[in-house]
């Protein structure tokens, strides 16, 4: 089955997912009413995150897919997690919850320190 989802879908998951470099993250996310999300636990995230984020815990189902119901499909979301990986895997989930763009923070929360 997997071999025919991929096969057969209409687009791939890097066409709507964009992976940005710190600096260029940065000055997207200096809009003002940005979607800013990170990813991580509520541990990590109290340790320190980026100004303006939310956090959205990707392994906490149900309150991740609740927080994201409630913001703008058709506005850019900018996801970071700690290195890159979690985030990756929350953007396609996204993307099958109905988001058009979604961008990532490249080496996540690591590399923006």
């Amino acid at each position: 089955m997997a071999l025919l989802d991929f096969l057969f879908r209409k687009s791939t998951d890097s066409e709507s997912i964009k992976i940005l470099d710190p600096e260029t993250y940065k000055k997207a996310i200096a809009k003002p009413k940005v979607q800013l999300v990170d990813v991580r636990t509520a541990r990590e995230f109290n340790a320190g995150h980026i100004k303006g984020a939310q956090n959205m815990d990707f392994f906490q189902r149900s309150t991740f897919e609740a927080g994201f119901s409630k913001m703008d499909k058709s506005q850019p979301v900018y996801l970071y997690c700690q290195s890159g990986n979690r985030s990756q895997k929350a953007a396609k989930r996204l993307l099958r919850m109905g988001f058009t763009e979604v961008l990532d923070l490249k080496g996540g929360y690591k590399a923006w320190k």
